[in-house]
């Protein structure tokens, strides 16, 4: 076929329906939809909308930014996930662990946070275009429970002085402990008190959600578990409603019982770019480039982070589900969202697992659910902004609390220790740096992680068996690192002996090899030649032998087997007697 014609069919290939729908996944099952599916996604969209407002002003007051920011930062997600999505239960909005990095990285400087949105999306965007959602691989399990629960730990004891009524608490977490507790006899007794039963009302709705009633079968039966399943829902929208009610109620009769969020912009945020400068207190303007410098690994740590949670969030339902998500696109979808996002004053989102719970078990058919928790969003925007005013900070924390506490997972500790211990040692460095700065907790897990990997690539197991001949079984491939560590043995073991022992290395784990294995067998053939003994292999799969056998090595020899390796030895040991 010559070049035009190439040309042609990889042009056609490009702009194949086919493709088009790889790209677009609302194309693979928007012509299939039916009535009852708009149904059930007008019912989970609502039901995750009720939840999703909440949340949304609790977790704008994790990142440090006006409680609006997080309602602006929930709409755009059901939108763009509709049309790029691959999962028709993943909800994209902040998240307790997005909103404490975001905090960590721009310490609640609101356009930062917006520009932070723009640049964590080009780069995820990219990684998608790249195909790089394979990089996720390298986070390991430990070090993400490691992160999750000190994560857990800081936002939940971040929000212990809203519960309390304490002011001017320092953000960082080991001054935060010290002044929260040193400034306990400042506590409001409003605040207190409501936010205990804010969070009592939120675990016994937990509970009962968790624990449904019995069902004999009858109308009254089943109608009440629906009413009890609904109420539990929606609890975190119930709960603050009432609160504000309670203290729009004492502030009507002129009494200032509780911290109210106070004043929030009103309407629905502007369409406009992010700024890239920002203007500090003094005058004094910052460029684009001192910015991102302040950013620091932030700006690789929150899209890494965004990516994974949203990604593992993805699997997980669509294995419990039965159908399969393609993760180059989910990375695409978030990108994307948060580069909207960042055009209408919204931080970094992710997937929510909690939110994405509430859409799965209200029965969602497709990913055009999100499109109505956006609606509702963006209606609260326009209309209920006033009411915010009057919410209590007292029932936000405690909505944070109670979204967060699950997070604490210490069966996996448990786990790890009984399973392979030496797991717990990234888990523990990335918890206990992550109360420092997120960020280090991170990167220092991954560091720890990488180098436990790269101590077992270069300490492989090596089986050894006496059949009048030693047998060393090697475990895994042989690469550089672990060379040395082969050398040894075999010196310790065969040749630095008296008499020098015969050696059949069984490679038939070995899938990798090179040159600098290649240099080292060269040398020990040439030890063992020396000593007038034999080194053979066995096993070799096609493609490490095709390797040896170019190498050209001198005395290099191989069988099939161990057994037809150690009958040879024995042959020419008795040709030589």
């Amino acid at each position: 076929m010559d070049r035009p014609l190439q040309g042609r069919e990889s042009f056609r290939r490009c702009c194949s329906y086919s493709t088009l729908k790889s790209w677009l996944p609302v194309l693979s099952w928007l012509p299939k939809y039916k009535l009852r599916y708009l149904q059930m996604d007008l019912l989970a969209g609502i039901t995750v909308g009720l939840t999703t407002v909440p949340q949304a002003l609790a977790y704008a007051e994790v990142a440090g930014l006006p409680v609006q920011y997080g309602l602006y930062s929930a709409f755009m997600g059901g939108f763009i996930y509709t049309l790029l999505g691959t999962s028709k239960d993943v909800t994209l909005g902040p998240t307790a662990i997005m909103s404490l990095l975001c905090f960590s990285v721009v310490g609640g400087q609101p356009h930062r946070a917006v520009l932070l949105s723009l640049l964590c999306g080009v780069i995820q965007a990219a990684m998608a275009l790249l195909r790089l959602g394979f990089l996720l691989d390298f986070i390991s399990y430990p070090v993400i429970k490691g992160f999750t629960c000190a994560a857990a730990v800081t936002i939940g004891f971040g929000q212990v002085k809203n519960i309390l009524g304490i002011q001017n608490v320092p953000h960082q977490f080991f001054l935060e402990v010290y002044f929260t507790f040193h400034n306990i006899p400042e506590a409001r007794v409003g605040d207190v008190v409501l936010g205990l039963v804010c969070l009592a009302l939120l675990i016994g709705l937990m509970f009962m959600k968790s624990h449904p009633g019995t069902d004999d079968g009858s109308v009254y039966s089943r109608f009440a578990n629906k009413l009890v399943w609904a109420v539990a829902t929606m609890r975190n929208a119930l709960v603050v409603v009432a609160a504000t009610l309670v203290a729009y109620s004492w502030d009507a009769y002129g009494h200032q019982v509780f911290t109210i969020t106070g004043h929030t912009t009103r309407g629905l945020p502007p369409f406009s770019p992010p700024p890239t400068s920002d203007t500090t207190s003094n005058g004094t303007i910052v460029s684009f480039k001192e910015i991102v410098e302040d950013f620091g690994g932030g700006l690789l740590v929150i899209p890494l982070m965004g990516l994974l949670e949203s990604i593992a969030i993805a699997k997980a339902f669509a294995s419990q589900n039965n159908y399969r998500i393609d993760a180059n696109q989910e990375l695409l979808a978030i990108g994307v969202t948060n580069i909207m996002g960042s055009f209408v004053s919204a931080y970094p989102v992710t997937g929510s697992f909690g939110r994405t719970a509430v859409n799965s078990q209200t029965g969602v058919c497709t990913p055009a659910g999100g499109i109505i928790t956006s609606v509702i969003v963006l209606l609260s925007l326009a209309f209920l902004m006033p009411a915010f005013y009057y919410i209590p900070k007292a029932s936000l924390a405690a909505v944070i609390i109670c979204a967060v506490a699950p997070m604490v997972d210490y069966h996996v500790v448990i786990k790890m220790w009984r399973i392979h211990r030496l797991d717990l040692l990234p888990f523990v460095v990335t918890f206990l740096l992550s109360f420092w700065q997120v960020q280090y907790g991170i990167m220092g897990g991954i560091a720890v992680s990488g180098a436990l990997l790269l101590y077992t690539m270069a300490r492989p197991k090596i089986k050894v068996s006496d059949h009048g001949a030693l047998v060393m079984e090697l475990s895994s491939g042989l690469s550089f690192p672990a060379v040395e560590h082969l050398s040894h043995i075999i010196h310790t073991q065969a040749l630095q002996i008296f008499p020098p022992r015969s050696v059949v290395l069984d490679c038939h784990h070995v899938s990798i090899i090179d040159y600098t294995v290649i240099s080292e067998l060269r040398d020990l053939l040439r030890q063992f030649s020396l000593r007038n003994v034999k080194l053979m292999f066995s096993g070799l799969q096609f493609s490490i032998l095709k390797i040896l056998l170019e190498a050209d090595l001198q005395g290099f020899r191989y069988t099939n087997s161990v057994e037809e390796a150690l009958l040879q030895m024995e042959s020419v040991s008795l040709l030589s007697d």
